[in-house]
C-alpha cells in the first residue's frame, strides 16, 4: 500500500509537462507580479483584522507586524529559490514534489487548497461587512439575516440569551452581539431553521470567479487599478491620521504584555498571507526565475512598512481596547467626527478585500491544474479554455466551493484556518530548502538563499531564551510545564451556568459587595471583569461553585498546550540538527517561526485541520496514488 508514495519528479518532467499547445499567456513582469503580491497582501488584515490584534496587544502589535515580516522573509527567501528552480504553475506543492516526494506533495497541495479556499471565504465575509456599510451609508439598509453568516448569528442569540439571563441588558452587549443576536430572531425560519446567510459575499465570490475565468490579462489589469488605489488611500489614512494622534494613547504600550500581543498571532499573520499566492502563476511570467523572487521581497517590505504605520496610527488616534470592530479604520475616523474621511475608507476596502479575492481565486484553480497535470486529481482540473487560455474546469469548481461556505460561516473560524494551512506550507517549504541542498540530481538556482551557518548560532539563541524565560516568565514558564489548569474567564462560567446558579452567585454578590455591584451598573458580567484574578477565584470558591466549573482540568490545559508542546519537540531536533549537519540557518529560522505561529493557534483549529488532511490522505490512497503519472 505504501509502495511508491515517496516517489519524487525530477526538474525536467516538470518543465517538459508545462509545455502544452494550450499554454498559457506570458504576460506578468514583476510589477505586475508585486502588484499582485500587494493585491493580496493589503486587504481584510489593514482593513478588518487589524482592529482585533490592536485590541488585544494596543500599541505593541506592531512588534507583532515586525515578527510576522522576518518570518514571512525566511519564507520568502526559501519560495524564491524554489520558484527560480521550478519556473512553473504549483507553488509549494511542486516545490514539495521535487525535495519530499510525493506523498508530501499531496498533503500539502490539499493543505494550499484548504488555505485559498478558507482565504478567500474570509476576505469574502469582510466585503461584505464594508459593502453593508457602504450600502447603509447610502441609505440602503439589507436585513441583518442577509448580511450574516448563520454560525455568527447562532452564536450571538445564544450568548446574548446567557448574558441577559445574568442581567446585562442587551443595549450594553457589543454591537456585534446585538447585530447577531437581532439577525437570528428576524431570520426566516424554515422547518426551524432559522435562514441566516451572508449573500454580499456570495455575489463578490461570483463576480470575481468570472473576472478570473475570462483571462490573465483581465485580472492583471483589474488588479493593477485596485492596488494603485487602496495604496493610495492607505497613505492617506496614515497621513490624516497622524494629524489627530494622541501620545497619551500609546501608554502603555503593551497593556496586556507579551502575551496580548501573541494573542493576535491568527490575525496579523493573516494580514501578510498572500505573497505565496505570486508563485502559482510562474507560468504567466516574463522572467519567473529573476522576477518572482523579487516580487516576493518587494511585497513583504512595502506591505510591512504600511502595516507598522497604520498600526501606530490606528492605536495612536483612540485607546486600543475601542479597536474590536470589523472595520476598525472607518470606525476610528467616524469616531473623530471625519464621516468624509471614513466614507472614503469604506469604498477603499471594498475595492482592496476585492483585489485580495482576485489573486486568491487565480491560486487556487492553478494549483489544482498542477495536482491533475499529475495524475493526483482528475484531468478536468488541468483543462485549459481554448480562448481564454485560463484553468477552466478548475476556476468554476473553485467558485462554487468558495461560494457555498462564505453563505455560513464565521470570520474568526476561517481566519484561523486560512492561517494554521498557510504556516504549514511554509514549513515545508523551508524545510524542503534544507532538503536540497547537497542533491546533485538538481540544476543549480538561480536565486540562492543566503547560507549562514546554524551549527552554533541557533544553540546560543535557544540559551539565551531559556534564560530570559526563566528569568522575566518564571510563572508562566512553571505553570506550562507543570501543567497547571487555568480559570475559566467569567463571560464562559456564566454562558455555562443555568439560571439557578446564576441567581445564587447575583445574591452573593449583592449581599456581600452591594456598593461594587451597583457601580457596575447591577451588571454580572461587569463586576466580575472588573475583579483581579486573585479576588474572582475567591469569589467563585466562596459561593461554593464545583472546581471543574472554575478551572478547566488538566487534561483540557495538556490540550490546549500541545501545539507549543510539538513546538518545542521540533524546535530540540533542529537545534540537534543544526549542531550536527550544519544547516543553514534562514530556512531553519523560517520553520521554527512559522511553527511557533502555528503554536498560538487555538488547539480546535488544529483539530480541524488535521481532520482536513486526513480526508485528504483518504482520496491519496483511493484515488491519487492509483492515476500518479510517475508509476
Amino acid at each position: 500500500m505504501l509502495k511508491g508514495i515517496f516517489r519524487r519528479k525530477k526538474i525536467s518532467q516538470i518543465g517538459d509537462e508545462s509545455l502544452h499547445d494550450d499554454h498559457m499567456h506570458k504576460v506578468l513582469s514583476v510589477r505586475d507580479l508585486t502588484a499582485l503580491g500587494i493585491a493580496a497582501i493589503v486587504g481584510a488584515g489593514i482593513f478588518s483584522t487589524i482592529g482585533t490584534a490592536a485590541a488585544e496587544g494596543g500599541p505593541g502589535v506592531v512588534f507583532l507586524f515586525l515578527f510576522t515580516a522576518v518570518a514571512c522573509g525566511f519564507a520568502a527567501f526559501c519560495y524564491a529559490e524554489f520558484a527560480s528552480m521550478i519556473p512553473v504553475s504549483g507553488s509549494a506543492y511542486t516545490y514539495s514534489y521535487v525535495a519530499f516526494g510525493e506523498i508530501f506533495a499531496w498533503i500539502i497541495g490539499w493543505a494550499l487548497i484548504m488555505e485559498y479556499a478558507i482565504g478567500n471565504i474570509t476576505v469574502a465575509i469582510s466585503w461584505s461587512d464594508y459593502f453593508c456599510g457602504f450600502l447603509s451609508g447610502l441609505g440602503i439598509h439589507l436585513p441583518q439575516w442577509m448580511q450574516m453568516d448563520y454560525f455568527t448569528a447562532h452564536n450571538g442569540y445564544f450568548e446574548a440569551e446567557g448574558l441577559m439571563k445574568a442581567g446585562t441588558p442587551l443595549e450594553n452587549l457589543g454591537m456585534n452581539v446585538q447585530n447577531a443576536y437581532q439577525a437570528y430572531l428576524s431570520a426566516p425560519v424554515l422547518g426551524g431553521f432559522h435562514f441566516v446567510a451572508d449573500l454580499p459575499a456570495l455575489l463578490i465570490i461570483f463576480i470575481i470567479t468570472w473576472l478570473v475565468y475570462i483571462g490573465i490579462k483581465e485580472s492583471r489589469n483589474a488588479s493593477n487599478i485596485m492596488v494603485v488605489i487602496k495604496i493610495l488611500i492607505v497613505i492617506a489614512v496614515i497621513i490624516v491620521g497622524a494629524f489627530y494622534v494622541n501620545p497619551q494613547n500609546w501608554d502603555p504600550f503593551m497593556p496586556n504584555g507579551i502575551g496580548g500581543v501573541l494573542k493576535g498571532v491568527s490575525a496579523v499573520f493573516f494580514a501578510y498571507i498572500g505573497f505565496d499566492a505570486i508563485s502559482t502563476t510562474a507560468e504567466e511570467c516574463k522572467n519567473p526565475q529573476r522576477d518572482l523572487p523579487r516580487s516576493m521581497m518587494y511585497a513583504i517590505i512595502i506591505c510591512t512598512i504600511l502595516y507598522v504605520l497604520i498600526a501606530l496610527v490606528l492605536t495612536g488616534m483612540v485607546k486600543y481596547s475601542e479597536l474590536a470592530v470589523g472595520d476598525p479604520l472607518a470606525f476610528v475616523f467616524a469616531k473623530l467626527h471625519l464621516d468624509w474621511m471614513s466614507g472614503i475608507i469604506a469604498v477603499s476596502a471594498i475595492i482592496a478585500m476585492a483585489s485580495v479575492l482576485l489573486v486568491f481565486q487565480l491560486g487556487q484553480p492553478r494549483i489544482w491544474m498542477s495536482m491533475s497535470r499529475d495524475g493526483l486529481l482528475p484531468p478536468a482540473f488541468s483543462k485549459i479554455h481554448p480562448r481564454y487560455k485560463t484553468p477552466s474546469f478548475s476556476t468554476i469548481v473553485v467558485g462554487f466551493i468558495t461560494a457555498v461556505p462564505a453563505l455560513f460561516f464565521n470570520l474568526t473560524t476561517v481566519t484561523d484556518l486560512c492561517s494554521i494551512g498557510t504556516l504549514f506550507a511554509f514549513v515545508l517549504v523551508c524545510g524542503g530548502v534544507l532538503m536540497i541542498h547537497g542533491r546533485k540530481d538538481l540544476p543549480p538556482a538561480k536565486f540562492k538563499t543566503p547560507y549562514i551557518n546554524s551549527k552554533w548560532i541557533l544553540p546560543a539563541a535557544i540559551i539565551l531564551m531559556v534564560v530570559f524565560l526563566y528569568r522575566n516568565h518564571h510563572d508562566d514558564l512553571s505553570s506550562f510545564i507543570r501543567n497547571e489548569p487555568q480559570a475559566i474567564e467569567a463571560t464562559d462560567i456564566l454562558l455555562g451556568m443555568d439560571s439557578t446558579q446564576v441567581d445564587m452567585l447575583r445574591n452573593h454578590v449583592m449581599y456581600y459587595h452591594p456598593k461594587d455591584y451597583t457601580a457596575a451598573g447591577s451588571d454580572l458580567v461587569s463586576y466580575l471583569k472588573a475583579l483581579e484574578p486573585e479576588e474572582y477565584i475567591k469569589l467563585m470558591k466562596q459561593v461554593a461553585f464545583p472546581v471543574h466549573m472554575i478551572y478547566e482540568s488538566r487534561w483540557e490545559r495538556f490540550m490546549h498546550n500541545i501545539p507549543m508542546w510539538i513546538f518545542t519537540l521540533i524546535l530540540i531536533i533542529m537545534t540537534v540538527l543544526s549542531f550536527m549537519k550544519n544547516l543553514s540557518l534562514i530556512p531553519v529560522l523560517g520553520m521554527l517561526s512559522c511553527l511557533y505561529m502555528m503554536a498560538q493557534i487555538p488547539v480546535k483549529n488544529w483539530i480541524g485541520f488535521a481532520s482536513w488532511l486526513v480526508l485528504g490522505l483518504f482520496i491519496y490512497f483511493l484515488y491519487s496514488r492509483k492515476h500518479s503519472r510517475l508509476i
